[in-house]
């Protein structure tokens, strides 16, 4: 089959591989579709993934083309969503409920092979079958999504709440969307991209800027989102919390990425610092939200582009051109 291959550190190709064979409780997904992320990059600049080559891809949906022998949940010709969380569930953080913390983890396209590709494999457990009236191609969505409803378990945001949110991409906009479904009193949006800002204010941002100096909340905001990785916006978004807020580090930062603190602001205005990483207890309640149009596919997909351009959709991306950009096999 076709595959899109990470073989080294910056180089990505699109070749023949062989087939995905399932294993007993595994099935074989023919993908519709695959979205590029953040972490494909990381994995591309040889961040994460522990060995290289690997097909990468862990936003995808697809149609079960075969099921192994003890499967029974799910046959040929059904739609799914994939989970690409691989968890070893006998570790103490699998066993506290904390298992996207898990001392193996692992993940399909990041520590195995993935879904940019013509053919992918994923445990039973992993798949989530999609309604009838979704699109199997726009339920690549569905995993980022599930991202973005953990960072809301983290951020258990009170009703009312001020929120600011760094970063105008594909998961800045899903923190927006989820923060106008939770109650808060406004939502602004920063981002030095204008065509981002642009969707922004499409789904409703209280307002949108290049800055946040360009905003009217002297006091700060009660929740602050970073969802760039950028530690340029990362230490200014620290420094917008009001008092008794929380700043949440949504965004993939790079392994060497680093900004200060002011300890005693911290302790003085009761700061709360936290992290949300991938998903946990998250995903069936994506599929949930998507099902019923939290989001509008049409919004966030800017670009659908055929497998074999999988090198220049991640130069596309990198560059901060579009929004969700996904690979079509």
């Amino acid at each position: 089959m076709r595959a899109a291959v990470i073989e080294s550190v910056g180089r990505a190709v699109v070749t023949e591989v062989p087939d995905p064979v399932p294993g007993p409780r595994e099935v074989v997904v023919e993908v519709a579709a695959c979205g590029l992320c953040g972490t494909d990059l990381h994995i591309l600049q040889g961040e994460f993934a522990p060995r290289l080559p690997i097909v990468p891809g862990h936003e995808f949906a697809g149609t079960v083309v075969a099921t192994g022998t003890r499967v029974t949940e799910v046959t040929a010709g059904d739609r799914v969503a994939v989970d690409p969380s691989l968890y070893c569930h006998e570790c103490r953080y699998c066993r506290t409920g904390h298992n996207n913390l898990c001392e193996r983890w692992a993940a399909i396209g990041v520590t195995t092979a993935g879904g940019a590709a013509q053919y992918a494999v994923a445990p039973v457990a992993n798949c989530v079958g999609l309604p009838e009236h979704v699109r199997t191609e726009d339920a690549a969505l569905v995993e980022p999504l599930s991202c973005a409803v953990r960072g809301y378990d983290v951020l258990r945001s009170r009703l009312g709440a001020h929120v600011l949110v760094y970063g105008s991409g594909t998961m800045g906009l899903m923190m927006l969307e989820l923060a106008k479904r939770t109650g808060a009193a406004s939502v602004d949006v920063v981002d030095l991209n204008p065509g981002r800002l642009e969707t922004a204010r499409l789904l409703g941002a209280s307002a949108a800027a290049g800055a946040a100096d360009e905003l009217d909340r002297p006091g700060g905001w009660d929740v602050v989102v970073d969802a760039t990785g950028n530690a340029a916006a990362i230490q200014d978004g620290l420094g917008r919390v009001a008092k008794a807020g929380t700043f949440l580090q949504f965004g993939v930062a790079d392994y060497a990425t680093r900004v200060t603190i002011d300890p005693y602001r911290v302790y003085n205005q009761e700061i709360t610092i936290t992290g949300s990483m991938a998903v946990l207890h998250s995903y069936e309640r994506a599929a949930e939200l998507f099902a019923n149009g939290v989001l509008d596919p049409r919004v966030f997909i800017s670009d659908r582009l055929p497998l074999e351009r999988y090198p220049q959709a991640l130069e596309q991306f990198a560059a901060g051109v579009g929004r969700k950009i996904v690979v079509v096999p």
